[in-house]
C-alpha cells in the first residue's frame, strides 16, 4: 500500500515551500480518522480557495494544480476513489479537493470550491445541471464531459452514438410508448417473437428499459428451450437475476428490444482511462443462473482478461465518442465478434492494485500534460517501459493437459414413440408447400404454431370422417385420433417433446408387405411420421449433472475433492478464459437438455436449465455432425437390416452357421445373447405372449377403482402406459404372423423404462420380458450398425465422418494454439504456463453416433491388437460390453510434455477412455471389467494409480449382488452418507462394507453413487415415486494411454479420406454449411444452406477467416484464430477454428 498522502511527501527536497495545509484529506480506512478531523480537513481544503489569489504572486514553480472531485459522497469516498486519489497526490504539483455533498446539493455554484481540473460525474441524486453551470462559470479542464452524461442516461442515445461511431452492437429496435395511452405502439407480440416497428426479433431476445438507470432488463426464451424469462436487476446480496415462467413482454413503459447474443456464459467489463488504456475483467453473466460468485471476502469474483486489438480499438472509440476519459462499458463476445451492449460512463475497477496505480499515473500525466504549460510548471512526460509479459516455463516431468474431447450419449429418457400414416388431403399438401417442403421433399415441424396447424387439420378431418362408416376409413380414423390425442397431450406445445415429419412420396407409399390389400390409390401422397416421447427424465437430468460434476476431476487442480468448491481447477480455468469450452448438441430436445444439465454440473451453476441451454449449448444440426436422419438409411444399412430380419425369422435353434453369420467378430456379448435366445422365433413368441399378458394386467388395473388414478413416473398415467404397450403388441406381430424385428429395440426400451421407474405398479413377469427382450436387443441394436467389420466401418463412416473431421481439427488446433483470449500473464502466478489454455469440446448425441464412433476406433485400424497388448485387452473389454447405455462416454485427452523437443513425436500424447454409461438393472454380476482409469502401465496387474495424474479418487464399490428380482424392485438402496454441501445439490456417496470388485481394485475416476433424483418426492410406503432411483454410471476405463498425437491424426485423416461414398454424401451437406455458417448457435436465426459441393476452401475470396458472417461456434468466442491450419489432408478446408 502506498503511504497516505496527507503528509508532504518526499518532494520538499526539491526546494518547494512547505505549507501546513494537507494536500488531500480523506477518510482513509487505514487510519480511521474521526469525522471531526475529517471535516476540519475539508474546511481547510475549502479555505485553500482564498489562497488562490496568493498563488498568482508565487514563483512559477510553487503553483499547485488543483483537481476537484465533484460527485455524491458515496462515490467520492469509495475505496477505489480513495486509493486512486492517494496515488494522484504523489505527483509533485497536484493537489486534490473534494466538494462536500451538502455544498453540491445546497450551495449555489458560485460558492463551490475552485479547481483547475474537474472530475465530476452523475449518479443517483446528483444535480448534473448545477455541475454543467459550474463548468461554464469556472471553465476547468474536464476529465469527463458533463453534457454527454445526459445522453448516457438514455439507452436510445447511447445506441445512436455507438451506431454513428461504427461500433458493433446487437441488432435492436426501439419501442417508444406514450405513457398516457400505452396501447398505441408499434409492437406485435407472437408466441416466439416480437415485432417492433415492423422488425422481427425471434426469441431469445432482450428487453431493456430506455432509461439507463433502470436495471430491470429481461431476457425472453423460446418455447423450444422451455420458454419463460430471466429477470436481471442490480445485485441484491448474492443474486443478480431470477428466472420467471412469464413469457409475455411488459406492456407499459418504453423499451429497447435486441437480439440475444450467445456468449459462453461470461460478460466482459471494460474500464478505460483515456483512449489508450483499457482494463478488462470477466464475470459470470447475470443471465446464466443469477447467482453472484463471491470470494472469501464477499466480493464478486472477476477475472482479468486480455482484450484483442479490435476490442482495444472499440475501447478507444467509446472513450472518445462519449468524451468520458474514465469510462466503463460492457462487451459481449459472441459469434467471434465483440459487441458493445451498454455504456456506463464514469466507473472504476474495484480491488485491483495494478489498476489503481495505472489509473492515477494516466490521469496525473494527462492533467500535467494539459495544465503544466499553462501554469508554467516545469514538467516532462516520463517514458516508461511497457510491462514485459512473464511466461514461466514448466519444470519436472508433469504432463500438461491441453485438450479434452468427449462424445456423450444423452441421459435416461421416456420411451420414444412414433406413428406413421400416409395422407393425401389437400390441406396437408398446402401445409407442406407453406413451409417449403418441396425444396427437399422433406419437412420437419416442431414449432408450436406449426404443430397447432397439424392439429387443426386432424380435428377437421375427424369431423368430416364422422359421417362415413368404411373399414379403410376406420383405420385412418384411429390414426387421426391418435395424432389428435398426442398433439393435445400436456395441454400446451413445447418444441422439445413432439415433432411431425412429412415426406413427399411421388407414387404413394410402396406396399410394405403382401398382406396389405391391393387397394392402393395412385398419385402422390405424403408420409406423415409423428414422433413423441423420448424426453429427458428427472433421473436423466441428475445423471448428466452428476457426470458433469465428476468430469471436473479430470482437470488439473480438481483432484481429491469430488469437485466441491469454486477454487477447483476447472472452475478457475473456465472463468479466467483459459478454458476454451464449447458444448455441442444435436437438435433433439433430450440431447440438448442433457448437455445443459451436464454444463450445470461441470461449471457449478444453479437453477433452471433453460438459460444455461440458450447460452452454453450450440446446436450442431443440419450438417450431420451430431444428427443422423434415421429415416434415410444407407444402402449398406438396408442390406444389413434385411439380413438381420432373415436370420431372426428362422424358427429353429441357432446353429454354428448362424453364429458365423450373425457374429462374425466372435464378440462374447453377442454369442452370450444368442445362447440365451436359442430359437429366435420361439423367443419372439414368448416376448409377444408376455406383452399380451402385460396389457391385460394393465387393463385390469384400469378397471380397479383403487388404482384408477395411480400416478406413474414422470406424470404418466396407466392409460398412457397401456397405449404404449398395446401399440407395441399391434406392431410387433404383423398380419402374416411374422415378427417385425425392428420393433425389438422399442420393446426393450419400454420394459427397461418400466422396470426402473414403474416397478411400484407390481406387474408380473416384467423380469422375464426384460431378460428376453434384452437378449434380442443386444443382438439387433449393435448389428443394425453392421454385422461384419467391413459393414460396421461402412455404416459408421456414413454417420460420423463429419464428427471425426471435427475431432481431428480440435486436436490439431490445440497444438497449433491460436490467439484465444488468455489470462494476462501478470495475474496468473502459480498457474502452470499461463499463456496456455485447455480446450474442451463436448459433443452430446444419440446412440447411432456413439456406436459408429466406437466402431471406427475399433475396426478402423488405429492400432494392431496383435502387436499392442494394451489395445488387445481394450478390444476384449469392448466386445464384452453388451449395451452402450445412456450417458455412454468416449473421451479423448491430449497431453503435452514440455520437456520433449517440440518437433518430436513424444511431445504430444493422447489417451482414449470409455464408459458404457448408466448401470442397468441386473448388471452387477456379469459386468465386464476394464483396467481402471489411467493405469500406470498395461502390464501392471495390481493397477496402481498413475502418480502425477489422478490420485485414487474412490474405489469402485459394488455391493454383493442381491437376488435379481429384489434388485429391480430395490434398485440398490445402499447406505448413503452425506458429504459436505456443494452448492444447492448435495453430493451423496456410498459406503459399502464390501470393497472387492471381482478381486480387481482398480482405481476409478467417478464414484459409483446411485442417487435419488431431487425432483422425486417420497411417496408413502414405497420410498420414492415409482420406486425410481437414479442408477449410477460406470466409471471411465482407459482403452489406451500411450498413443502419440501423430498416430491419432494419421488414423483420423485416413479414415476420413477413405470414406469415399460417405464423403460424397456428407460433402454436399458440409460444403454449403461451412460456407458462411458453421454450426449455428442454437438460437441464432438460421439461413438456408447453399449446397455448392465445392471442395476448395469454402471462404469467400478476400475475406479474413474471422469475417462477420461466422456464427458463434465458428470462431471461438475468444477471437480470431490462426488462418494457417492446413487441413488439406481431409479433402475439405474448414474455415472455422473449432
Amino acid at each position: 500500500m502506498s503511504e497516505p498522502c496527507n503528509g508532504p511527501g518526499p518532494v520538499e527536497e526539491r526546494g518547494r515551500i512547505r505549507r501546513d495545509v494537507p494536500r488531500f484529506v480523506i477518510g482513509c480506512e487505514e487510519d480511521e480518522q474521526d469525522m471531526g478531523q475529517m471535516e476540519a480537513g475539508m474546511k481547510n481544503e475549502m479555505l485553500r480557495q482564498d489562497d488562490m489569489e496568493v498563488y498568482g504572486n508565487e514563483s512559477p514553480s510553487e503553483r499547485q494544480i488543483l483537481v476537484g472531485i465533484c460527485a455524491m459522497m458515496k462515490k467520492s469516498k469509495s475505496k477505489p476513489m480513495t486509493e486512486i486519489l492517494e496515488r494522484l497526490c504523489k505527483f509533485d504539483y497536484i493537489d486534490v479537493v473534494i466538494f462536500p455533498e451538502e455544498v453540491i446539493l445546497e450551495e449555489p455554484v458560485e460558492k463551490w470550491p475552485l479547481c483547475d481540473c474537474l472530475i465530476s460525474f452523475h449518479s443517483k441524486g446528483f444535480p448534473l445541471d448545477k455541475a454543467v453551470e459550474y463548468a461554464k462559470l469556472r471553465n476547468p479542464m474536464l476529465i469527463n464531459d458533463l453534457n454527454m452524461q445526459y445522453f448516457i442516461q438514455d439507452r436510445r442515445e447511447v445506441y445512436r452514438i455507438l451506431q454513428e461511431e461504427g461500433i458493433d452492437l446487437p441488432r435492436y429496435g426501439v419501442l417508444n410508448r406514450d405513457p398516457d395511452n400505452p396501447e398505441e405502439c408499434n409492437l406485435v407480440e407472437g408466441e416466439d417473437h416480437v415485432e417492433v416497428n415492423g422488425e422481427v426479433f425471434p426469441k431469445p431476445f432482450v428487453e431493456k428499459p430506455v432509461c439507463a438507470e433502470d436495471h430491470n432488463v429481461y431476457i425472453y426464451y423460446p418455447t423450444s428451450a422451455g420458454g419463460g424469462s430471466q429477470r436481471l436487476f442490480r445485485k441484491i446480496g448474492s443474486r443478480s437475476s431470477v428466472y420467471s415462467p412469464e413469457s409475455n413482454v411488459r406492456k407499459t413503459g418504453s423499451y429497447i428490444y435486441e437480439e440475444f447474443m450467445p456468449t459462453d456464459g461470461t460478460d466482459v467489463k471494460v474500464y478505460t482511462v483515456g483512449p489508450d488504456y483499457a482494463h478488462a475483467e470477466a464475470r459470470k453473466s447475470p443471465a446464466l443462473d443469477g447467482k453472484v460468485e463471491r470470494d472469501s471476502e464477499g466480493k464478486e469474483i472477476r477475472y482479468p482478461v486480455m482484450l484483442t486489438a479490435m476490442e482495444k480499438l472499440v475501447a478507444r472509440k467509446v472513450c472518445l465518442a462519449f468524451k468520458q476519459t474514465v469510462c466503463g462499458f460492457d462487451l459481449l463476445r459472441a459469434n467471434g465478434h465483440s459487441y458493445v451492449c451498454d455504456v456506463n460512463g464514469f466507473s472504476f475497477v474495484k480491488n485491483s492494485m495494478k489498476y489503481y496505480d495505472d489509473c492515477a499515473k494516466v490521469l496525473g500525466n494527462m492533467v500535467m500534460r494539459e495544465l503544466a504549460p499553462q501554469l508554467h510548471i516545469p514538467w516532462s512526460i516520463p517514458m516508461e517501459a511497457e510491462d514485459i509479459p512473464i511466461v514461466p516455463t514448466t519444470s519436472g516431468t508433469m504432463m500438461e493437459l491441453r485438450c479434452v474431447i468427449a462424445i456423450i450419449r444423452h441421459g435416461d429418457r421416456t420411451p420414444k414413440q412414433k406413428m406413421k400414416m400416409e395422407v393425401r388431403h389437400p390441406l396437408f399438401f398446402e401445409l407442406f408447400k407453406k413451409y417449403g417442403g418441396y425444396k427437399t421433399g422433406k419437412l420437419k415441424l416442431k414449432k408450436p404454431k406449426q404443430l397447432q396447424e397439424v392439429l387443426d387439420i386432424a380435428r377437421l378431418l375427424l369431423v368430416e370422417l364422422g359421417q362415413h362408416n368404411d373399414c379403410e376409413i376406420e383405420e385412418k380414423k384411429s390414426k387421426l385420433e391418435q395424432l389428435k390425442t398426442v398433439l393435445e397431450m400436456y395441454g400446451h406445445f413445447s418444441g422439445i417433446n413432439r415433432k411431425v415429419q412429412l415426406t413427399y412420396l411421388r407414387n404413394g407409399q410402396p406396399k410394405a408387405s403382401s398382406e396389405e390389400e391391393d387397394c392402393k390409390k395412385d398419385g402422390p401422397s405424403l408420409l406423415l411420421v409423428l414422433k413423441w416421447g423420448g424426453e429427458l427424465t428427472p433421473a436423466g437430468r441428475v445423471q448428466a449433472e452428476e457426470l458433469g460434476r465428476a468430469f471436473r476431476c479430470m482437470y488439473p487442480g480438481g483432484q481429491g475433492d469430488f469437485a466441491g468448491f469454486p477454487g477447483c481447477g476447472l472452475l478457475r480455468l473456465h472463468s479466467t478464459y483459459r478454458h476454451d469450452l464449447k458444448i455441442y448438441a444435436s437438435d433433439e430436445g433430450r440431447v440438448q437438455m442433457t448437455a445443459a444439465a451436464f454444463a450445470k454440473g461441470l461449471l457449478a451453476l444453479e437453477g433452471e436449465l433453460t438459460p444455461i441451454l440458450v447460452q452454453m449449448v450450440k446446436s450442431a444440426n443440419m450438417n450431420g455432425l451430431l444428427d443422423s436422419d434415421s429415416d434415410s438409411l444407407t444402402d449398406c444399412q438396408q442390406k444389413v437390416k434385411a439380413r438381420l430380419h432373415e436370420i431372426m425369422q428362422k424358427d429353429q435353434e441357432f446353429i454354428q452357421d448362424d453364429f458365423q453369420k450373425l457374429a462374425p467378430t466372435g464378440s462374447p456379448s453377442l454369442v452370450n445373447s444368442m445362447k440365451v435366445i436359442e430359437n429366435p422365433v420361439k423367443t419372439c413368441d414368448k416376448v409377444y405372449a408376455l406383452i399380451q399378458s402385460l396389457n391385460s394386467q394393465i387393463r385390469k388395473r384400469l378397471e380397479d377403482p383403487k388404482s384408477a388414478d395411480l400416478q406413474l413416473y414422470h406424470s404418466e398415467t396407466l392409460e398412457l402406459m397401456l397405449q404404449r404397450w398395446s401399440k407395441l403388441e399391434r406392431d410387433f406381430r404383423m398380419k402374416n404372423g411374422r415378427y417385425d424385428i425392428s420393433k425389438i429395440p422399442d420393446i426393450y426400451d419400454c420394459i427397461k423404462y418400466d422396470s426402473q421407474h414403474n416397478a411400484s405398479v407390481g406387474l408380473e413377469d416384467t423380469l422375464e420380458l426384460f431378460r428376453l427382450s434384452r437378449a434380442l436387443a443386444d443382438i439387433v441394436i449393435p448389428q443394425e450398425y453392421g454385422i461384419n467389420k467391413a459393414e460396421k466401418l461402412d455404416i459408421a463412416q456414413a454417420y460420423c465422418v463429419p464428427l471425426m473431421k471435427k475431432i481431428y481439427l480440435d486436436l490439431q488446433r490445440t497444438h497449433e494454439d491460436e490467439a484465444v483470449n488468455k489470462l494476462h500473464p501478470l495475474y496468473s502466478r502459480g498457474v502452470m504456463s499461463p499463456g496456455r489454455h485447455v480446450r474442451t469440446r463436448l459433443y452430446f448425441t444419440s446412440e447411432s453416433h456413439v456406436h459408429s464412433l466406437l466402431s471406427m476406433f475399433r475396426y478402423g485400424g488405429l492400432l494392431d491388437e496383435v502387436k499392442d497388448q494394451q489395445w488387445k485387452q481394450a478390444m476384449d473389454y469392448l466386445s464384452a460390453v453388451t449395451e452402450l447405455n445412456y450417458m455412454t462416454q468416449i473421451v479423448i485427452m491430449l497431453y503435452e510434455d514440455n520437456n520433449k523437443d517440440p518437433s518430436s513425436e513424444e511431445r504430444f500424447h493422447v489417451e482414449l477412455h470409455f464408459s458404457p454409461g448408466v448401470k442397468g438393472c441386473e448388471d452387477e454380476e456379469n459386468v465386464p471389467l476394464g483396467f481402471g482409469f489411467r493405469p500406470a502401465s498395461s502390464e501392471n496387474e495390481d493397477k496402481k494409480p498413475n502418480q502425477g495424474s489422478l490420485e485414487d479418487l474412490s474405489q469402485d464399490q459394488t455391493d454383493d449382488a442381491l437376488p435379481v428380482t429384489e434388485l429391480i424392485n430395490l434398485q440398490r438402496r445402499s447406505p448413503m452418507i452425506r458429504n459436505r454441501k456443494t452448492g444447492s445439490m448435495e453430493v451423496l456417496s456410498e459406503t459399502s462394507p464390501n470393497h472387492s470388485s471381482k478381486g480387481c481394485t482398480s482405481h476409478r475416476l467417478f464414484q459409483s453413487c446411485s442417487r435419488q433424483s431431487p425432483e422425486i418426492k417420497p411417496a408413502g410406503g414405497l420410498g420414492f415415486e415409482g420406486c425410481s432411483m437414479v442408477p449410477s454410471i460406470y466409471p471411465l476405463e482407459t482403452l489406451h494411454n500411450s498413443l502419440s498425437l501423430k498416430q491419432v491424426e494419421e488414423f483420423l485423416s485416413k479414415v476420413c479420406e477413405s470414406s469415399g461414398e460417405a464423403q460424397a454424401k456428407t460433402m454436399k451437406a458440409l460444403s454449403g454449411l461451412f460456407d458462411s455458417q458453421s454450426q449455428t448457435s442454437l438460437y441464432s436465426p438460421q439461413q438456408p444452406l447453399s449446397s455448392s459441393g465445392s471442395e476448395a476452401s469454402l471462404r469467400p475470396p478476400g475475406q479474413p477467416l474471422w469475417h462477420g458472417s461466422i456464427p458463434s461456434s465458428a470462431v471461438s468466442s475468444a477471437g480470431p484464430s490462426s488462418p494457417t491450419t492446413d487441413t488439406s489432408g481431409l479433402g475439405l478446408n474448414f474455415s472455422f477454428s473449432e
